[in-house]
């Protein structure tokens, strides 16, 4: 969750010291760079976090510990010796943060690329020869469960099972994929196990190669990132540093837009290659650029080309994107070899996904016309007061909606992981007449209600809100004021994420007078300040909000959500507040028994059940044969209780989707849109949970027409 930006106020006696620090270290500005990070994080951290807590041994051995897990995650590189090396830094990490000394990260991300570079010659080595695929072993593919390698021999035992398993596993895929081919087709080259193997090495070794390019690219930032993070997170989990191009990039996705070219480029080993052009954007109405494209080279207009080979991806993404209206000049190699160069006027890239969208959903024999909004996030260009917002959106949906008639409307918040909270109070104002939409509360337990104070409502209908696990944040302050309101039906899985707790960015650099010149921007503190509560008194955190009508769904099943983070903050509640919920004109009740038989009758949900509980059990399986025969035998056995599963999301399910009357001139004149479009309301003919929210609408709406003819009567 985050609101507006806040730039924290620093009393002067602060600015002077980081003043006295820069002046201190003139000399080596990577160093100074990072001790005023340090500094400045920590007092963000004492003066503006929710909760800061105490930076003792405790917070020590807590920071190690993420520190250790992250830095080497699947224990491929570090001994276990390298560890114990470090151990007796575990309790020293809460003075190195007071007193920005760098020496254990230091010592840490120079042994780590060491390592790297000792490791990267045995993949290359193991995959050099066929394995012994009759050897009876298993391999352990939860890092979790296993130890640091004791020596080298270890290590490279660890790495020979591990690359043996991802051969297997591409080895059994591509017999698969023979065998089916060779069914439809009698003109297939069938390849011998032995030139399947073969080929499946040669993939994985260019695979890893790529891979270690990458990581070969690591520089000190990445992991001064790494470091950093695992020092914060121990405040809490969303408690986060961004360097520079990491904010640029978080408000890109949050704003849903860009000032660019409108290409998504990979780094595939040394080349950066297009992998998506962007409908409607500049490369798109250019139409030269091409996914599979190599870029070799960047030029800003006329000016002279840099060459981006082997450049990091994201320094390469920095060159290509640029304000609107200014050139980009490429140099690109085709599929074909040929290399030509290419100009492109850049533009605002809108990315459509990122946005509300409506649609009417109806069934055959069925008068209903239900109205449908997706909101995929709370989303808002923080940096442009005149820019999109998802309030205005869902506002201009909803008149769309309500010129079409609707009989009721699902609001689908399904994979919604939050966004701004201003825009969600005021999207529960489109709902209600008037009254508290959350309770927030700060630092040192001041407390603030956020209220919707405009009588009026936009759309009075039926409502039926959709969730799921993803959920999160904003989404469930929504659901949860809808539901303590009673103002519509909230349906999903067990719970939504769980997070309840709001953040504010503060850009590093305004925090420090006198910035030495030629230092990299120090980069911005996602910081938690505050944490929100029900207007019944009760906190999302780690809770989230339990839907009325609980549908089967695989996260049920599995451990996902805020409580299982490292470090959460923890569930609490105060006094509720006075309110005045809706007296639903339906019997909810009764439609949600309806709900309940219906679902348990339903062999599609019995499947999407039975598949929750399947992967749950694959999930805790992390042992896995390497003896050929018995990897086939298991992966055949699942491939089988698979199969049974093969329904869930293909089937089409009988519902009629249309677009909205006053969007179908835009959509008819252009092609791309309409093809979008026509992808989208494809997906949602085979969401059987959509169905399942249509026929809850059409109990409400049959229940309110009976209680409508016993008044008449």
């Amino acid at each position: 969750m985050k609101i507006r930006s806040v730039q924290w106020l620093i009393i002067p006696v602060v600015l002077a010291l980081l003043s006295i620090i820069v002046l201190a270290h003139r000399g080596n500005i990577k160093e100074e760079r990072k001790e005023i990070l340090a500094k400045v994080s920590l007092f963000a951290i004492n003066s503006g976090h929710y909760n800061p807590g105490n930076i003792d041994d405790s917070f020590s051995g807590k920071a190690f510990n993420l520190y250790m897990e992250r830095l080497d995650y699947g224990k491929k590189f570090l001994l276990a010796g390298d560890v114990e090396a470090m151990r007796p830094y575990e309790n020293q990490m809460d003075d190195a943060f007071r007193t920005a000394d760098f020496s254990f990260f230091d010592l840490t991300s120079s042994l780590i690329r060491d390592r790297i570079g000792e490791v990267e010659e045995y993949f290359t080595e193991i995959l050099g020869k066929p394995f012994d695929y009759n050897r009876q072993e298993t391999f352990e593919i939860d890092p979790e469960k296993t130890d640091w390698a004791v020596d080298r021999e270890e290590l490279r035992e660890r790495w020979r099972q591990s690359l043996k398993y991802e051969t297997i596993s591409r080895i059994y895929d591509k017999l698969q994929e023979q065998e089916q081919a060779a069914e439809k087709s009698d003109t297939v080259t069938v390849l011998t196990f032995a030139e399947i193997e073969a080929k499946s090495r040669e993939e994985l070794l260019k695979r890893y190669e790529d891979w270690f390019h990458r990581l070969s690219k690591q520089n000190d930032d990445d992991w001064l990132n790494l470091y950093m993070n695992s020092l914060l997170n121990v405040f809490d989990p969303h408690t986060v540093y961004f360097p520079p191009k990491d904010k640029e990039n978080f408000d890109i996705r949050f704003s849903g837009q860009l000032e660019g070219i409108g290409a998504q480029l990979i780094q595939k080993n040394a080349y950066i290659e297009v992998s998506r052009i962007v409908p409607g954007s500049p490369s798109w109405k250019q139409g030269e650029l091409e996914v599979g494209d190599f870029i070799l080279k960047v030029a800003q207009g006329d000016a002279e080309p840099v060459d981006v080979v082997d450049m990091r991806l994201d320094d390469a993404v920095q060159l290509i994107r640029g304000p609107k209206g200014t050139e980009v000049s490429l140099t690109i190699k085709k599929l074909d070899g040929t290399i030509r160069e290419i100009s492109i006027i850049r533009d605002v890239v809108i990315l459509e996904e990122t946005y509300a969208r409506s649609t009417i959903i109806g069934m055959p024999g069925q008068s209903l016309s239900i109205g449908y909004i997706k909101l995929p996030s709370f989303y808002e260009d923080f940096e442009n007061k005149q820019g999109r917002s998802c309030y205005t959106d869902v506002r201009n949906e909803l008149e769309k909606l309500r010129k079409e008639g609707i009989d009721g409307l699902i609001f689908d918040l399904r994979d919604n992981g939050g966004g701004s909270l201003e825009d969600v109070v005021k999207i529960v104002g489109l709902f209600i007449e008037q009254g508290p939409v959350v309770q927030v509360r700060g630092k040192g337990g001041f407390n603030r209600i956020l209220a919707d104070t405009d009588p009026s409502i936009i759309y009075k209908g039926p409502l039926v809100v959709m969730v799921n696990a993803v959920s999160a944040s904003a989404s469930e302050i929504f659901a949860a004021a809808i539901q303590d309101y009673r103002r519509g039906i909230i349906i999903g899985g067990t719970k939504t994420f769980g997070k309840g707790t709001v953040q504010n960015f503060s850009d590093l650099d305004r925090m420090v007078n006198n910035k030495p010149e030629g230092m990299d921007d120090l980069g911005s503190l996602k910081l938690t300040v505050q944490k929100f509560y029900r207007i019944n008194g009760g906190a999302t955190q780690l809770n989230g909000v339990s839907p009325d009508m609980v549908i089967p769904d695989y996260y049920n099943y599995i451990d996902y959500g805020e409580r299982d983070l490292d470090y959460a903050m923890e569930w609490d509640e105060i006094a509720s507040l006075n309110f005045s919920p809706w007296n639903p004109p339906y019997d909810l009740e009764f439609i949600l028994k309806i709900s309940e038989t219906r679902i348990s009758g339903d062999t599609l949900f019995e499947l999407i059940d039975e598949n929750g509980r399947r992967l749950k059990h694959i999930r805790n399986e992390t042992q896995v044969p390497l003896e050929y025969d018995a990897y086939d035998h298991l992966m055949t056995t699942r491939e089988q209780e698979s199969k049974r599963m093969d329904r869930i999301g293909k089937d089409s399910l009988g519902l009629q989707i249309r677009p909205l009357a006053a969007d179908l001139p835009e959509i008819n004149a252009d092609t791309s849109r309409r093809a979008r479009i026509d992808a989208w309301l494809g997906t949602l003919h085979k969401d059987i949970y959509l169905k399942e929210a249509f026929h809850i609408m059409r109990d409400v709406n049959e229940s309110l027409m009976k209680n409508a003819r016993k008044e008449d009567q």
